[in-house]
């Protein structure tokens, strides 16, 4: 998409590299990607024309010129990701499409005491898959939970995440909040590192890349 609109305003064949993938509906506000193409005009030209047919769930927000060699992925410091429940009885239908509604109230208070036992390094095995050749070990900056109104926000920085870590992190703290799990139990099944263990993935839909840090 990204790649045929570039296309379409500069006629070059144009590569497009992003700073991480996500799942099919997950959202993003963050992303940041490279490629190389020949332009004589200015950025914010280049902005306009590319906003102008691109479709209109996807918008270019800033560009700026990288440094030779710029990798969006390789070169970025730590990722941020949010999650967001809709945790009320009642569904909402104006937020289907960007937050999990789980009608059972869950303990805020629990979720953020077994949300503790995420800062740090660890392996994070018990929560997903690493890419091809990659351990399952990563560093968690921040972790923590935010309250607005019926909508409980989970954000999390790390410096990489698993195939499908946060999903399945909130998946498994949605345990602690209903009271299947403690947040004591919450840490073992991370320091066990058994995918078998971890709860299942949160919808796509709940997740949205805040932000990538250089």
């Amino acid at each position: 998409m990204l790649e045929a609109a570039l296309g379409q305003i500069t006629n070059q064949r144009v590569s497009v590299v992003g700073a991480g993938r996500t799942d099919a509906g997950v959202h993003a506000r963050g992303q940041v990607i490279a490629f190389d193409i020949e332009w004589r005009y200015s950025l914010a030209d280049l902005e306009r024309a590319w906003n102008a047919v691109l479709p209109d769930d996807v918008a270019v927000r800033d560009l700026k010129e990288a440094e030779a060699g710029f990798h969006p992925r390789y070169a970025a410091r730590s990722r941020t990701y949010e999650y967001t429940i809709y945790n009320h009885p009642l569904r909402a239908p104006l937020v289907r499409r960007t937050a999990w509604h789980v009608a059972v109230p869950l303990d805020v208070a629990a979720l953020v005491r077994a949300t503790q036992a995420l800062v740090g390094e660890h392996d994070f095995a018990a929560f997903g898959r690493a890419p091809k050749g990659e351990n399952t070990i990563r560093r968690v900056s921040r972790a923590g939970w935010r309250v607005d109104g019926p909508f409980l926000i989970f954000e999390i920085e790390a410096n990489a995440f698993l195939h499908r870590m946060v999903r399945c992190l909130v998946g498994t703290l949605k345990k602690v909040g209903e009271g299947t799990y403690t947040p004591e139990v919450f840490a073992d099944i991370l320091a066990s590192r058994d995918r078998r263990r971890g709860g299942a993935a949160a919808p796509a839909h709940g997740l949205c890349l805040v932000q990538v840090s250089y």
